[in-house]
């Protein structure tokens, strides 16, 4: 919900920035806001942070990748964990090829996502027995292998969106 704001008897409403609108850092930025007003404007949140204001600008419209000191900058001033795991997966060339992206989801959606994800821990235990269990990786077990690389993945996936539901949710 927007605020209204009263000058001199007339009503008004801040501009959003909609060529922004997308950009998961203006995103954070305008959540945050919610609960301290001065990240509701650039000028505020460049003071709180300590980033220069045409700075952050050019990072909320995409036109600028953020230096990893400046997300965890972000990150701490918004409350917004999940600006570490979308720089890391989306901004960094070593993070792009290595971590996965992971979305800040609500509990009850997070909790099915992690039960199915651990369904897949007893499938992982009886293949990797079973493919190491004569010390050796045959032609025929790698499709096996492959599929134990997906599950680590769907449980690593749920163990990070847990683990920043966590840090945003519990302080």
């Amino acid at each position: 919900m927007k605020k209204v704001y009263h000058l001199e008897g007339v009503k008004y409403m801040p501009k959003s920035a909609t060529k922004a609108a997308q950009n998961v850092f203006y995103l954070a930025r305008m959540e945050a806001a919610t609960c301290n007003d001065r990240l509701a404007s650039r000028e505020g949140a460049s003071e709180e942070i300590g980033i220069d204001r045409t700075r952050l600008a050019r990072i909320e419209l995409g036109s600028l990748t953020p230096y990893p000191e400046e997300v965890l900058l972000m990150s701490e001033a918004y409350g917004a964990p999940q600006l570490a795991n979308h720089y890391c997966s989306a901004c960094c060339p070593l993070g792009k090829e290595t971590i996965p992206p992971c979305e800040l989801l609500q509990l009850d959606r997070l909790t099915v996502k992690v039960l199915d994800a651990m369904r897949g821990a007893s499938f992982i235990q009886d293949a990797m027995l079973d493919v190491t269990g004569d010390g050796k990786v045959m032609p025929e077990e790698v499709p096996k292998l492959e599929r134990v690389r997906e599950s680590l993945e769907e449980m690593e996936q749920a163990s990070m969106a847990l683990r920043l539901w966590i840090e945003k949710h519990v302080k």
